[in-house]
């Protein structure tokens, strides 16, 4: 059968001219000034408006599984949390066709409290009754690896720990929009693996993944087109090994 054209698939993210601006305080520099009075110079911080998205266009359909490359600072966490509601948009807009999702984000864990417990919260915060939560437990600390330490407290656990959890629980519910940021750096080869068999899972159900990632190999394997950011604008948008190579080439 041959797979659906973008005609046949309905717009789910439509970002339309999207800047987002931070007012922020200047570092290792003040500014100085006269004092009217007595011609004395006095020190004051100042601010800078940082530009961190500039212009950004995209239309991305469901059953999208979309790549975000781009060097540190380049825009791409500024544009998933403008995704999912959690930055809002200084000038453009961003319409989304349900309630998109950030790993972890809504996942209520307390360091203080265990792995098993954690679950629980952050099952109920994803919004599963507590009856799913049971039914999902032990296939969530599977996925995550954690069956030697999911009663202890959380503030014992390493932060590649606490990310695979967090993926875990994400990754045990269906989602109309899925972000993933850098959520496959942790983790051995088995639980990268894991992961992305899993995103591929939420696509092919019609659901929408964006991955985030330094990891040009985690691009390649799971992601069908790539979004190239840099200092907050598109340099590219197309098929993930044409852009891809392009952003290595550079």
């Amino acid at each position: 059968m041959a797979a659906p054209t973008d005609s046949a698939r309905r717009p789910v993210v439509v970002v339309d001219d999207l800047h987002v601006e931070y007012r922020v305080l200047a570092t290792g520099k003040r500014a100085a000034a006269v004092d009217a009075r007595g011609g004395l110079l006095h020190r004051g911080r100042s601010t800078r408006t940082v530009h961190a998205l500039r212009g950004v266009d995209l239309v991305v359909r469901e059953g999208d599984s979309i790549g975000v490359i781009g060097p540190n600072g380049s825009g791409k966490s500024t544009l998933m949390r403008a995704i999912v509601g959690l930055t809002p948009a200084t000038r453009g807009t961003v319409r989304a066709a349900g309630r998109p999702s950030m790993l972890g984000v809504g996942a209520a864990l307390v360091k203080e409290l265990s792995g098993s417990r954690n679950i629980v919260l952050g099952g109920l915060a994803l919004g599963f009754s507590r009856q799913e939560i049971e039914d999902r437990h032990d296939d969530i600390v599977a996925f995550a690896g954690l069956e030697e330490f999911i009663d202890l407290p959380m503030r014992t656990y390493s932060s590649g720990m606490t990310a695979r959890l967090k993926f875990a629980l994400a990754a045990a519910r269906d989602h109309d929009i899925l972000v993933v940021d850098e959520a496959l750096a942790v983790g051995d080869k088995a639980f990268r693996e894991k992961s992305e068999c899993r995103i591929r899972e939420i696509r092919d159900d019609a659901g929408t993944v964006f991955l985030v990632s330094h990891s040009m190999r985690s691009i390649r394997d799971t992601c069908s087109r790539t979004i190239w950011i840099e200092r907050g604008r598109v340099v590219m948008d197309g098929p993930t090994d044409e852009v891809v190579d392009a952003y290595e080439a550079n």
